[in-house]
């Protein structure tokens, strides 16, 4: 079973997660957020993965520590669930188009963090969101999560369409890498014999 369970609080966030890597997409959030809840669902939705994300955070400084607690967590959780990475196909990438905007997300379970996010933002602000904390999100679970992300929107003008294709595509590259292949089943993908 790929679930996992977590919490964590800070002086500036409450935070708790339910991910089940092997879901069939649903989505349950109250972060106080709803945009990034509405890019979180997509995760959930495109990557067949059950989430459950509760939060409560310094909403009146701003979301800033809300999205990166977010996703620290996220990422904890999801590197739990993960378990020992036996059979896993570990690479995933995805091209997802969305009207006039066009993103590509490519990963690996590596084990390693590391991340580059190319993504010019026509605006800054998406309703009330800025769209610079979608960064920290996706920088505080692939440094908990322990994987490799790139990152690019190939070419949007709307930012809303930006950001969907840009979780879209991540839903669907999770979905690729955390494959079980049935002849790898007792291996590591990895020649160093560890992830």
């Amino acid at each position: 079973m790929r679930q996992a369970e977590l919490s964590r609080n800070t002086l500036e966030t409450r935070i708790r997660v339910q991910i089940d890597l092997d879901g069939t997409g649903r989505g349950v959030f109250k972060t106080g957020l709803p945009f990034l809840e509405h890019m979180l669902d997509q995760v959930a939705r495109h990557g067949l993965i059950d989430l459950d994300i509760e939060a409560q955070g310094d909403l009146h400084i701003d979301g800033h520590h809300t999205a990166e607690d977010i996703g620290i967590t996220l990422g904890q959780a999801f590197a739990q669930a993960l378990g020992d990475k036996k059979g896993l196909c570990r690479y995933g990438h995805a091209y997802v188009p969305l009207d006039e905007a066009l993103s590509r997300v490519v990963i690996d379970l590596s084990g390693r963090p590391g991340m580059a996010f190319h993504v010019d933002f026509t605006r800054a602000r998406i309703g009330d969101f800025d769209v610079d904390l979608l960064r920290e999100f996706f920088q505080g679970f692939v440094n908990h999560a322990g994987i490799t992300l790139h990152v690019d929107n190939l070419r949007g003008v709307n930012a809303h369409h930006q950001a969907e294709t840009v979780f879209k595509a991540f839903g669907r590259a999770l979905r690729m890498a955390l494959e079980l292949d049935p002849r790898m089943a007792n291996t590591l993908p990895s020649t160093k014999g560890s992830l």
